[in-house]
């Protein structure tokens, strides 16, 4: 994980500041995907309510639902980007054939609210990316099943939604794969791996979407694409075209560049996390002559295997008002106690100029409980902006339906709560104090978030103030 200095921000946790990162979206373990035929469910966090499946439709339901009629026009909005040849659900829900088996756990984990996945609490904002079948969705999942889950007449079916092949995004307009496939261990432990590949671009690129595909998903902690400049003196002796990792440098720069960087982020991908794609009129800039700087963070998965990675980019059709960057808050230094099962950490910053705050990303490992992110009043207190009870198995991006202007000065915050006890499920140890660390048995604390700036301020540039003195280039 990377920490790059931007402005000061204070912590409860530590007596000394420390500074809101510029930092990567690190991800989950591994795929354990909680989806409709699944078990295994996220455990209730405190303060949470779990739905109990309805035993009977309201009474709008006036008809029998049906497969073709009533329930394929759901699954066409709300399951088959998951559920489909190719993706991460383990199974398909395009026809009645494939649905039907699976009629009983898709209309119970629908009305549990556990599917989709969706872990934002629904009294603090509001996003745009808001998966959550309507009461309505579900009372016609529920009263389908209860009929005996009909199949109902072909041709009241709508038609097929389009899919790209092998991607979630539109087909791209650039494809940029990792050249040299990465040899992955059955077991142990595995460093940050990188490999910087080349764009070829020979004009500045302004990214709509992208989106990163993993050839081995299961292997895939977490995946980072940096955008590095043809300028740039980061990682300035590292190998092109081939994978390496810090411990494979000579260079006592090239090291700790390994472990810091300013560099702009393209995209992250997590399991379960879904392709960027920016609002009309904002985009991410790559300029001529950049190579992206692939940032694997692997798992072993108990036996041995390769992963090469790709990126998909789709292009603005025109240079947009605002540029895209990646922001982040960050404490990285606590200590959780063991067996305590509610412990807090916070980090608070002010953003040094204007920015319009588009997205949040949250971040922790097995023993994250809840993640909040407020602005901080002058008199102290709160304004919400987002709750999640999070769930490290579904780590998602939470996108504003309305854009938020935020002018310099305003004073973000976020805050963490662990459980590190021995109710919590997925504790590796909670006999153990646990640190901030790379690997799952460790723990993190980064509050990602996503705001628009003027085109022209790349991320150095819009962390000066106006009475910084210039900022060094890296």
């Amino acid at each position: 994980m990377y920490n790059s200095p931007a402005v000061n921000f204070q912590n409860e946790n530590a007596s000394r500041s420390s500074c809101i990162h510029n930092f990567l979206r690190i991800s989950l373990p591994r795929v354990l995907l909680l989806l409709f035929a699944t078990t295994w469910a996220a455990s209730p966090q405190e303060n949470q309510t779990t739905p109990q499946p309805p035993t009977e439709p309201s009474q709008a339901l006036v008809a029998t639902p049906t497969f073709y009629r009533d329930v394929l026009p759901i699954l066409q909005q709300h399951c088959q980007s998951c559920h489909r040849a190719g993706e991460i659900g383990p199974m398909q829900l395009m026809s009645y054939a494939q649905t039907r088996p699976l009629a009983r756990a898709v209309a119970d984990s629908a009305a549990k609210r556990e599917m989709p996945p969706w872990f934002a609490d629904p009294a603090v904002g509001h996003f745009s990316n808001d998966p959550s079948l309507t009461q309505q969705e579900i009372d016609t999942l529920v009263s389908w099943v209860n009929a005996q889950a009909p199949a109902g007449d072909p041709h009241s079916a709508p038609p097929p939604r389009p899919w790209p092949e092998g991607w979630m995004i539109p087909q791209p307009d650039a494809i940029v794969r990792m050249p040299k496939p990465v040899a992955l261990p059955a077991h142990g432990d595995i460093d940050y791996t990188y490999e910087i590949v080349p764009t070829g671009f020979t004009e500045d690129k302004w990214v709509q979407m992208s989106e990163i595909q993993p050839s081995s998903r299961a292997n895939v902690h977490h995946a980072v694409v940096y955008v590095r400049p043809p300028n740039s003196n980061w990682l300035r002796h590292a190998p092109i075209g081939v994978p390496f990792t810090g411990a494979d440098m000579t260079d006592e720069q090239d090291r700790q560049d390994a472990h810091f960087t300013q560099a702009d982020i393209l995209l992250v991908y997590a399991p379960g996390s879904s392709p960027d794609s920016w609002p009309e009129g904002t985009a991410k800039f790559v300029p001529a002559g950049s190579s992206l700087v692939f940032q694997m963070h692997y798992m072993a998965h108990g036996h041995a295997t390769s992963d090469q990675s790709s990126i998909g980019i789709i292009f603005a059709n025109h240079p947009p008002q605002q540029r895209v960057l990646t922001l982040q808050l960050t404490n990285d230094r606590f200590v959780i106690p063991p067996g305590v099962n509610d412990y807090r950490v916070e980090v608070h910053g002010s953003l040094p100029n204007d920015a319009v705050l588009l997205s949040f990303f949250p971040h922790m490992h097995l023993r994250g409980k809840r993640f909040e992110y407020n602005i901080l009043r002058p008199n102290k207190s709160a304004k919400p902006l987002l709750r999640v009870n999070y769930n490290f198995y579904w780590q998602l991006s939470y996108r504003l339906a309305e854009p938020l202007a935020l002018p310099a000065g305003t004073v973000l915050q976020a805050v963490a709560w662990y459980d590190n006890s021995k109710n919590n499920p997925h504790n590796p140890d909670p006999d153990a104090a646990v640190r901030w660390g790379d690997q799952t048995y460790d723990e993190m604390m980064v509050g990602f978030f996503d705001v628009a700036v003027r085109a022209d301020l790349d991320k150095p540039h819009y962390f000066l103030r106006s009475s910084d003195p210039p900022a060094p280039q890296r």
